[in-house]
């Protein structure tokens, strides 16, 4: 585990702001993929606290500006839905060009996966809301990749940081994933602010070591997906 930076703590200070961390150490989350989990994050709440979206948005610029390099950038890119909003502040703040790209092709008219243009060959900065195992993006970089354009980097609000065959998945691909925040820094942030009991961290903890192992014995199946059922 890193050191948290000052990004990643204004990040989950914002979230926790707002409340899109929650920590449920005694009563797991369930996703709709089975999975039992005492940690969900929200981040489309985001969209409905403006001076908080601003606070990111300014984080999401200045990370990309420093890891990626705004000259290195042509077009942002929306992945369906939840990147959307986060992609369309970006490129407003970068003045660029923005695209969106659908999960799949949407089976009628032009058949369209993009909505936008570019041009043949431009860089494109795949954006989204979140990141668990980094697979998903694949889908939204080869779509990309398909139409003509580049994808070397995807940023996210926040990232797991629990799954590290994502990243090297992604890598595999050429894709380099940069995030705000991971569930490392949340519950960093989390004990130093006292937000959950010393039994609560560790069980948090654990899950964060091993989520595969601490959902099968609270009775949950593998697999992440975004939505919980409870």
């Amino acid at each position: 585990m890193s050191e948290i930076t000052e990004t990643s703590r204004a990040t989950v200070a914002s979230l926790m702001e707002i409340e899109a961390i929650l920590f449920r150490p005694d009563d797991p989350f369930t996703f709709t993929s089975g999975r039992a989990s005492p940690v969900y994050v929200d981040c489309r709440k985001i969209i409905s606290f403006p001076k908080v979206r601003g606070h990111l948005m300014d984080l999401a610029v200045d990370m990309v500006g420093r890891e990626v390099g705004r000259g290195e950038i042509d077009v942002i890119a929306g992945g369906e839905t939840a990147g959307i909003p986060f992609a369309a502040w970006i490129a407003e703040r970068l003045d660029l060009p923005m695209i969106y790209v659908r999960k799949k092709p949407k089976g009628f008219g032009r058949d369209a996966q993009i909505e936008g243009t570019f041009e043949d060959g431009a860089r494109v900065l795949l954006v989204e809301d979140l990141a668990t195992d980094g697979g998903s993006k694949l889908n939204f970089v080869e779509a990309i990749r398909k139409a003509g354009g580049k994808v070397a980097d995807t940023f996210v609000i926040f990232h797991y940081g629990i799954f590290p065959q994502g990243i090297a998945m992604l890598a595999e691909r050429g894709v380099r994933l940069h995030a705000l925040a991971t569930w490392w820094d949340a519950l960093t942030v989390a004990q130093e602010r006292g937000y959950l009991s010393e039994a609560g961290l560790a069980t948090v903890r654990d899950f964060l070591k091993d989520p595969e192992a601490w959902s099968a014995a609270h009775g949950g199946k593998p697999g992440m997906e975004r939505g919980a059922r409870k």
